[in-house]
């Protein structure tokens, strides 16, 4: 009696330490360069992409850190010259989520910037409780303000919506055109959630073991949110998902799902309200390119039309990461955007 009440204690121990580590808030992992990369506004510390990241793009890349707060780099791809095009990605994914999309603009006309948010790809790693609207905001502000760019078109979806677009009401008069793509730009007025899967893992520990301690299980289903499928094989995903598990903090993705506000009391809301008043004194050339079999998104349309009832609607095909399926749409629509901003 006395050996099984022993081990019982033990198996009891253990599970009381699994679950600590597992709702642990994380710690800052900063991410270290090598060399330099020389731009017109200064010099910034180089970042060697791993081969498996290095093997999805052209040797024209550039790769660097930004320091945008002490500790706090961000990862920034960018490649080709001419009028800046700033692209924002969402969650899970990085920078690399326009790769396809870069690939098909004329680079000597424009130069496409893919910053990473802060916890997510090669960029600075941060505890849980630092993910907040505000926080990536500013920080992504500082990319901007870092660069110098004093005009730009600009592309969002996800998470790259209202961080995006937030980072750009930061700095106002620099947006002069914009494509949106799979996103929302308002506080939610009334108590709901976004998908099931949220609302899943609202719950503490819950979350923590379907993101964190199953990450590679929940990067198997990201297939699952695309109109089709086979645009996010396991190489993809691991451009995504080995950045986070080989960092040794892969706490951004539960983070920033439990970022999204459901409900006008939420943490994220009053910053959402602020982007939402800014884009709707926008007047610029927008384009909305909606992909429909989004599980998560999809049916945000009807809304981001309110916001912008003069844009051209593209609707295509395609599921959550509309970068994977349809480049070739996005990259036309940037270019039509592009041109009308040069024109202005």
């Amino acid at each position: 009696m006395r050996a099984t009440m022993k081990v019982a204690a033990v198996l009891a121990a253990l599970l009381v330490a699994a679950v600590l580590v597992l709702v642990r808030d994380g710690e800052r992992i900063i991410p270290e360069g090598e060399g330099r990369v020389d731009l017109d506004v200064g010099e910034f510390e180089a970042f060697p992409l791993p081969d498996y990241a290095a093997a999805v793009i052209s040797d024209g890349y550039k790769s660097y850190f930004i320091e945008v707060e002490p500790g706090i780099k961000i990862h920034v791809l960018e490649v080709g010259q001419g009028y800046p095009v700033y692209v924002q990605h969402g969650n899970p994914t990085t920078g690399l989520l326009y790769r396809k999309v870069a690939a098909l603009l004329p680079l000597d006309r424009v130069r496409v910037i893919m910053p990473t948010m802060v916890g997510l790809g090669y960029s600075t790693k941060i505890a849980a409780s630092e993910h907040t609207l505000d926080n990536h905001m500013r920080w992504m502000n500082r990319v901007l303000r870092k660069l110098e760019l004093t005009e730009a078109v600009y592309a969002g979806q996800d998470w790259g919506g209202p961080v995006g677009m937030g980072a750009l009401s930061l700095s106002p008069g620099v947006l002069k055109g914009a494509v949106v793509m799979n996103t929302g730009f308002r506080a939610p007025r009334a108590p709901m959630d976004l998908s099931r899967a949220h609302a899943l893992v609202k719950t503490p520990l819950v979350g923590e073991l379907v993101v964190e301690a199953l990450s590679s299980v929940f990067f198997a289903r990201l297939p699952r949110v695309q109109g089709d499928p086979a645009t996010m094989p396991p190489r993809v995903m691991d451009l995504y998902r080995r950045p986070l598990e080989d960092s040794g903090n892969a706490k951004a993705t539960l983070a920033l799902m439990r970022m999204v506000a459901d409900g006008p009391d939420h943490a994220s809301s009053p910053a959402l309200r602020h982007i939402e008043r800014y884009v709707e004194g926008l007047d610029i050339p927008v384009e909305l390119v909606w992909g429909m079999n989004d599980p998560i998104l999809g049916r945000g349309l009807p809304f981001m039309q309110k916001i912008f009832p003069t844009a051209p609607v593209t609707e295509t095909e395609a599921g959550h990461f509309l970068q994977e399926e349809v480049p070739e749409i996005i990259a036309a629509a940037l270019l039509r955007i592009v041109d009308k901003a040069q024109k202005n």
